[in-house]
């Protein structure tokens, strides 16, 4: 993230008068020490938090969340899911856009913003998550995530644990009994 981009979403997310937690790591910014306007903490005094590390698992597990803006790195899109919270996608590379495409037009449960981000953006975003007719929708579809994960991960017939047997069983087979595979 630039500092110029750093600046816009603090007046984006001023400008919308809703309560948030923003982590922002020392790292985040490329190449500075990330610092934020005077006059945005003035202004946002009393209804944000900021942090530089928070349990991302934990945090998106609590019913006070309303809305996640992520990169949409692996980890995180499954803590969102898991937690039913809608997210604003930001991607940059590797799996990112194909995560963000997912989570934006196959289940419904993200929106995505612009690279080049500005203020009002920002804003627009922010106030669609959380007041609007399509973060309405996209908040429904992400709390059914919430029944699929626990679902997947069920401890006898989930689908990550038949998947986790399965490989399992494959690498052991493999290397128990190497001919058992090679035919």
């Amino acid at each position: 993230m630039s500092a110029k981009q750093l600046v816009e979403f603090a007046w984006g997310l001023a400008a919308t008068g809703k309560e948030f937690l923003w982590v922002i790591r020392p790292d985040l910014v490329d190449g500075e020490v990330p610092m934020l306007p005077p006059d945005f903490l003035t202004e946002t005094a009393g209804r944000r938090m900021l942090a530089t590390w928070c349990p991302q698992e934990k945090v998106l597990a609590h019913p006070a969340v309303g809305g996640f803006l992520t990169h949409c790195g692996w980890n995180s899109t499954i803590e969102s899911l898991c937690g039913g919270v809608p997210m604003v996608c930001w991607p940059f590379f590797a799996e990112q856009p194909t995560n963000c495409k997912f989570c934006c037009d196959e289940w419904g449960v993200g929106m995505e913003i612009g690279g080049d981000v500005g203020r009002e953006e920002v804003e627009a975003v922010v106030r669609e998550l959380m007041d609007g007719e399509k973060g309405k929708n996209m908040r429904k579809k992400a709390e059914e995530w919430i029944g699929l994960a626990e679902k997947a991960m069920e401890h006898t017939c989930g689908s990550s644990e038949l998947n986790l047997q399965i490989v399992i069983n494959i690498v052991l087979l493999q290397h128990l009994h190497p001919s058992i595979l090679a035919s």
